[in-house]
């Protein structure tokens, strides 16, 4: 077994370091060293090299690369004047299409779908015959006009006024009674209606003259009663709960507007229209 002292001088020993030891230990390093500096210098060239192939996005501040960035700028400059261009175009073509009337969207969309029939509508032979038959269409109805509030004086005047006339006319009949309140401002705003509206026929009647009964002279007057093709298409009982006691011709043409029971006096067919402005230019 090793003595105390063994172990003392083992440890101082094991703790020991030589110069010899240190200047070999320094040599290797040294040549380490040197090992690792020549293969540093072997690799810059292959470094280098690959610094000339880099094609990277960083720009270069020499003549050539000014060149370039602006050659650069200019091609962005013009492809962006030439997309302003193109929204520019785009803006004024919705602008024009908006500024197109429905019958050029019409004439548009049936030269599409059916090119004959376009060609045969767009013929001004066929325009002037078309508008011939509506000329005469219309004076057939020109034929049947009114023009004021026509006074009925029993129950079979008011079946004739209904059954003997032309299936096309809209018949309006007002029953009224006397010193009722809303009766009188009925009678005289369609005075005004008839001669707005000739082709519909006005009528009043006395409650009393058209055998009514006492509860209904009494509480269903003012009355309305709308017929066309000898059917009832409108009735309407004591219309003053609707438009009030006072009221003019305005609020009693909105009201039969509003159910359908006459035709706005502007419908008129462009057809129509058109053939009389070039009437009244020549």
């Amino acid at each position: 077994m090793a003595t105390f002292e063994d172990k003392i001088l083992g440890e101082k020993l094991e703790y020991y370091c030589s110069s010899s030891s240190e200047d070999e230990a320094n040599d290797s390093e040294n040549s380490d060293c040197e090992n690792e500096n020549n293969a540093c210098t072997k690799e810059i060239p292959t470094s280098t090299s690959s610094y000339d192939q880099w094609e990277g996005t960083s720009s270069n501040t020499g003549p050539k690369g000014v060149i370039r960035d602006w050659q650069r700028f200019k091609q962005l400059e013009s492809e962006k004047r030439l997309v302003q261009e193109q929204e520019r175009l785009e803006l004024m073509k919705k602008l024009s299409l908006t500024c197109k009337s429905t019958l050029d969207d019409e004439k548009e969309k049936l030269q599409e779908t059916d090119p004959e029939l376009f060609e045969l509508l767009d013929d001004e032979y066929l325009l002037e015959y078309q508008r011939q038959r509506m000329k005469e269409m219309l004076g057939k109805v020109n034929k049947l006009r009114f023009g004021n509030l026509i006074k009925l004086s029993d129950g079979n005047d008011l079946l004739k006024a209904i059954d003997n006339e032309d299936k096309s006319v809209t018949i309006i009949v007002h029953i009224y009674e006397k010193n009722v309140p809303g009766c009188e401002a009925m009678n005289g705003s369609l005075i005004t209606l008839a001669q707005e509206y000739p082709h519909v026929k006005f009528c009043k009647i006395l409650g009393f003259s058209a055998g009514l009964s006492k509860h209904f002279k009494q509480e269903g007057v003012p009355a309305l009663l709308v017929y066309k093709n000898g059917q009832v298409i409108g009735n309407f009982v004591r219309i003053t709960d609707t438009l009030g006691i006072d009221f003019y011709s305005s609020d009693v043409e909105s009201f039969l507007l509003e159910h359908g029971l006459i035709i706005d006096k502007n419908f008129i067919p462009k057809i129509i229209t058109n053939s009389n402005d070039n009437d009244e230019s020549d």
